[in-house]
Parts: C-alpha cells; sequence; structure tokens
C-alpha cells in the first residue's frame, strides 16, 4: 500500500484505499484501464503508478455521470468522486491491494480523452520493441516498467544513503571536457566561441574524480551521466548512468570492501536476502581456467576440465596436433545431458561453437550406462585413454562431454559460450537467483593487434601491483594491476583500479604504451601536473546502475531499465533524435555537414 499526499485534484492515489475508508468520500485521477458493463451497472478500474481501484456507475450515479461514464474509453484521463464502499460478497479480489472495496461514484470529470492508443498498456501479450519505444509515453504506464523505475529510485537512494552514512561527498564532475581517448570513441560537441576546438562528453569521470583526491576530497562519489560513441548490445547504451567512487589512502581491500557493504545493503533491502561477507573473489587467472570468462555465472557448475596431459600421450590428430603447437583441450561435463542431446543437437552444438566462436570443431562424447564413452570419435582412442578422460571430467552415466582443441583464448570462448547455453537450456539454476564476487588481479596489459605493441587492459591509469613493479619493461605480459571487477550472475556489474599516484611510474606505463612525453602531455598534462603536488594513494570503482537494475530486476535487455533509451543504432524513436538542424547553427560552428 502507497500513502499519496493529497493534492487539490485528488485525495488518494488508486492504490491506497481499503475497508478502514469504507464511507469516506473521496477523489481519485488517473487512467482508464478497462471497463465493462454488466445489465446497467458500468464498472471502470482507474490506474495511476500506485496502483488500481474499481470505479461503480449505477443508477444512483445520474445520468449525467452515467452518460459521461458510457463514453469513456481506454487511457482516458479522468477525475472521480464518490463514496468508499465494500465490494459485494463474492466480487472480491484479492489480488488487489484495494481489491476489498470499491468507489460509488457520484461525480465524473473527463479530464483529458485520449486517441485509440496502438497499444494497450496492461496487454499481456507486448508489441514490437520499436513500437514499445515510438510511443514510450504509453510503455512507461505498463506495471512492469514502473515497477522497475521504481525499483531504480529505490536503488539509487540506497546508494546515495550508505554512502553518505561513510562520509562519502558527492560532487558532480563536468560533462564538457577535454577528449581524452579511453578505448571508446568519445561524443564530440563543437565550441562555437572557439571554431575548430572540440569538447568531449565524458566516458566517466575517470581523471576529474584522481583530481579530486589530490585536492583532498578523500571520499568522493558520484551518480554521473557517461557516454560512449560504441556499437551497442542488449545491454550497452551510448549514454549511461554509473555510480562513481573514489578513495584516498587506500588499497584494493579497502575499496572492495565498501562495495561488499553496498551490495549487502542492496541485497537485504531490495532482494530480503543477507549476503555472507566478504563476497568470494577468485584472481584473473582463476577465472579463465576454471570457467573461460573473466566474469563468470557461479549460479551453476559445469566448470572447464583440463586434458592437455591427455592430449600429448593420445594418437587422435586433432588432439595431438593441437597440444603439439602449444594450444589447449578442455572440455565441460553436462551432467545427465546425454539423452536431452540427439546426434543433429550436437551438431547445432557444433556449428554454434564453431561460427560464434571461432573454433575448429567439437569433440564429444556420451557416457553409456557401463560407464564407456560412446561417440564417431572414440575409435581413436584406446581403451586406458577413454577411460582416463572419463575419470578427469568426473563421468557418470548419462553424462555428455563436450571439448574443444584450440588456443587458449578461442577454448575460453568457445567452453564459455556452450557452458551459458547449456545451462539456459538444461535449467540449471533458478532465474530469480543471484550470485556475486570478486575477480581480481588483472593483466595490466594486452596485446595491441594495430600496432604489435601493448595496450591497457583497464586504462593507463591502473596501478600495477608492487611486486611486478620491476618487471614492467621486461615481462610486460605477466604484470597483473590492482583491478577488480564486481560480478553478477556472469555480469560484469562495475570495475575498477587502484590508481597510479607516482608522475615516474605514470610516465613509464605510458612509455609502454607508445605513449611519449609530449603526447601524454598534451593530452594529461593537467593530471600530470597535478600529481607532482602531494598525489596520495588512491582507488575506487564504477558501478553500472543501469545494468545493476537490469540484474537486480531480472531482466535481459538493458532498455527496459532506463526511461527513455536508445535503440541499437543510437536512435531515439520517440523524439527522433538524432535529427538535422538548423544550417544557421551549423554555420556559426563552422561545420559543414557529410551528407554521403
Amino acid at each position: 500500500m502507497t500513502t499519496m499526499n493529497p493534492t487539490s485534484l485528488r485525495t488518494h492515489s488508486c492504490g491506497e484505499l481499503n475497508e478502514t475508508n469504507i464511507g469516506q468520500e473521496v477523489t481519485l485521477c488517473g487512467w482508464v484501464d478497462t471497463l465493462r458493463d454488466h445489465s446497467g451497472v458500468l464498472f471502470v478500474d482507474l490506474r495511476d503508478r500506485y496502483g488500481r481501484t474499481q470505479l461503480v456507475f449505477g443508477p444512483e450515479s445520474g445520468p449525467e455521470s452515467l452518460g459521461k461514464a458510457r463514453s469513456l474509453r481506454s487511457e482516458y484521463v479522468v477525475q472521480a468522486i464518490g463514496k468508499v464502499a465494500p465490494r459485494p460478497e463474492g466480487t472480491t479480489n484479492p489480488k488487489l491491494a484495494t481489491g476489498q472495496i470499491e468507489i460509488r461514484v457520484s461525480r465524473l470529470v473527463v479530464l483529458n480523452p485520449s486517441l485509440t492508443p496502438p497499444f494497450q498498456p496492461g496487454q499481456k501479450e507486448l508489441p514490437g520493441e520499436d513500437l514499445r519505444l515510438k510511443y514510450r509515453y504509453l510503455d512507461l504506464r505498463r506495471a512492469e516498467m514502473q515497477k522497475t523505475l521504481m525499483l531504480r529510485h529505490r536503488m539509487t537512494k540506497i546508494m546515495r544513503d550508505y554512502f553518505d552514512e561513510l562520509g562519502f561527498v558527492d560532487i558532480e564532475t563536468p560533462v564538457l571536457g577535454r577528449s581524452t581517448p579511453e578505448g571508446a570513441r568519445d561524443y564530440l560537441v563543437p565550441s562555437r566561441v572557439q571554431p575548430g576546438t572540440f569538447y568531449a562528453l565524458p566516458q566517466s569521470p575517470q581523471l576529474y574524480k584522481q583530481i579530486l583526491m589530490i585536492a583532498g576530497y578523500d571520499r568522493y562519489v558520484q551518480i554521473a551521466r557517461c557516454f560512449r560513441d560504441e556499437d551497442l548490445r542488449a545491454d550497452r547504451q551510448p549514454e549511461f548512468t554509473q555510480l562513481d567512487l573514489e578513495m584516498a589512502f587506500v588499497d584494493v581491500d579497502d575499496v572492495v570492501g565498501v562495495v561488499d557493504g553496498l551490495v549487502a545493503r542492496l541485497a537485504r533491502e531490495l532482494l530480503s536476502r543477507d549476503l555472507p561477507l566478504p563476497l568470494p573473489r577468485m584472481t584473473y587467472d582463476e577465472a579463465m581456467e576454471r570457467f573461460g570468462h573473466d566474469a563468470p555465472d557461479q549460479r551453476f557448475g559445469m566448470e572447464l576440465i583440463d586434458l592437455a596431459e591427455v592430449a600429448a600421450r593420445c594418437e587422435f590428430r586433432v588432439f595431438r596436433s593441437i597440444a603439439d603447437a602449444g594450444g589447449r583441450v578442455r572440455g565441460i561435463n553436462a551432467k545427465g545431458a546425454a539423452g536431452r542431446y540427439s546426434r543433429k543437437g550436437i551438431d547445432e552444438l557444433t556449428a554454434y561453437v564453431q561460427q560464434d566462436f571461432g573454433a575448429k570443431g567439437l569433440v564429444w562424447f556420451k557416457v553409456e550406462p557401463d560407464g564407456t564413452l560412446a561417440s564417431p570419435t572414440a575409435k581413436n582412442f584406446d581403451a586406458p585413454l577413454l577411460a582416463e578422460i572419463g575419470r578427469r571430467m568426473d563421468a557418470a552415466p548419462g553424462d555428455l562431454l563436450l571439448i574443444v582443441a584450440d588456443s587458449f583464448e578461442v577454448t575460453c570462448k568457445a567452453l564459455n559460450g556452450l557452458r551459458k547455453r547449456l545451462a539456459a537450456e538444461l535449467k540449471l539454476y533458478d532465474p530469480g537467483d543471484m550470485h556475486f564476487s570478486w575477480v581480481v588481479e588483472f593483466p595490466m596489459f594486452a596485446p595491441d593487434e594495430e600496432d604489435g605493441g601493448w595496450a591497457a587492459m583497464h586504462h593507463p591509469f591502473t596501478s600495477p601491483r608492487a611486486e611486478d613493479v620491476d618487471r614492467l619493461e621486461s615481462e610486460p605480459a605477466k604484470c597483473r594491476a590492482k583491478a577488480y571487477d564486481l560480478v553478477i550472475n556472469g555480469c560484469e556489474a562495475g570495475g575498477g583500479t587502484i590508481r597510479i599516484h607516482d608522475q615516474k611510474l605514470q610516465h613509464r606505463v605510458f612509455r609502454l604504451l607508445g605513449i611519449d612525453e609530449e603526447t601524454a602531455r598534451v593530452r594529461f598534462g593537467f593530471l600530470l601536473d597535478a600529481l607532482q603536488f602531494g598525489a596520495p594513494p588512491h582507488g575506487g570503482i564504477a558501478l553500472g546502475i543501469d545494468r545493476m537494475v537490469m540484474l537486480f530486476s531480472r531482466m535481459s535487455n538493458i532498455r527496459d531499465c532506463i526511461a527513455f533509451p536508445k535503440t541499437q543504432r543510437a536512435t531515439d524513436l520517440m523524439t527522433g533524435a538524432p535529427g538535422e538542424v538548423d544550417p544557421k547553427q551549423l554555420r556559426e560552428l563552422g561545420i559543414t555537414p557529410n551528407r554521403q
């Protein structure tokens, strides 16, 4: 039940009246949800974001109100005045908070009629997403959308309250800043007063929050709007919201510990669930070996199993050649799934790993009732080796063993993809379950495919672990970062690092990334200058609020968690953005549009 402060047009919401209000005269406002005419008595369900209340129009309503009621249509906005009465016996609705009462209407005012909507907000079968986005104001009237946005409101309020209790200061950082490449393309804004120059919309407040640490604001937090001009997927948007925080005089455990507390608070207040703390952690290397992904879904098992030793001793050419070339042979055991997948089904899994992840193929075995491994490939192995494969993969009758032989990267991608697909198809977890964990100690660097050098795995301001500083130049591939990702249900919900606070170390990292001193000065000069004026050790994290709402509301499409999202082509179907502008505006900016 939600209580609403009365206003001049309504005394109550459509979700708060109950038996305690019987006999009271009330005024409700809302949208017509459904209409039913029963033998001359008209029933109207009136809806607002708080709930629904049944209005009743009969002879006692008077001819004027009854006549207006008969003219109502779906989505009309009305004001209804009447008395609260108990519903007749046998007509109550226990599914509604207001299901024990009804309003006997004495006066009806049509505040605004409505055209026939292209879809009904209350209909069970949703229309196509493009139609919903074009008429977003109708889509936002759906109870599911309202529930999600209310959850988002509660989540951000909990976040603000939590960090306020811990002494964090909420500080806004600029939206118009300097372009400092951070991995994705910037959205650029031309300057009218300084022709030929551009602002960039922030991909994150990264540099500003580091400056705040240097300025002495040792606990900063912000719910920040960020922008990235990148290819979109179901869980990405060109503009997004993140909880951004930074702390001074801290190391990894301090930042992770603060976020542990936040996650526990969110789980308790939004999920009614107590999480044991600290949240589990694993290193990046362990995650890639056990799950093939740096954001593993741990709601189910089916971990990757290494078969390199067996592959090196077998005569099966596919395994042996990969093993001899330094590749990997790994597999998963889909427990009890042998009977669920026919030969056609396994062929579909094979095509999946080949087409989606570039794997050369998929070797499979079904475990027979006597424990032997059956497959067209089985003839390439002697009995002892087959038995060893079964032992290493914990095979039991009815299991389905799936093996990929390829490079480390391909085996990771293919088996992670298989693992998630099989878990969904075999229903190995309850969609309502949630698992929270950390992945830590990411590599500092990744090979840069464009120039053959090195690229920052996170960003160029990430601090290496103390034990790896001395081998930055000699063994960059082995350097590990003070980096950490929060993982929820196999999705990266946020990521952060401890930053470099020493200018000399920052220059070493820049050089390794191919950023010379002149380029560094042009791009990041203000930060490099600031690092010379007493920069404390500091670090932080950014949590994707849109994605966290998606996960907490058990949705799969991030657009359903944002009031006014963009499509995968970064367009707003409701407003028509992006759109053309007046040529005069372009002339003032010195811009000639390219219409190719």
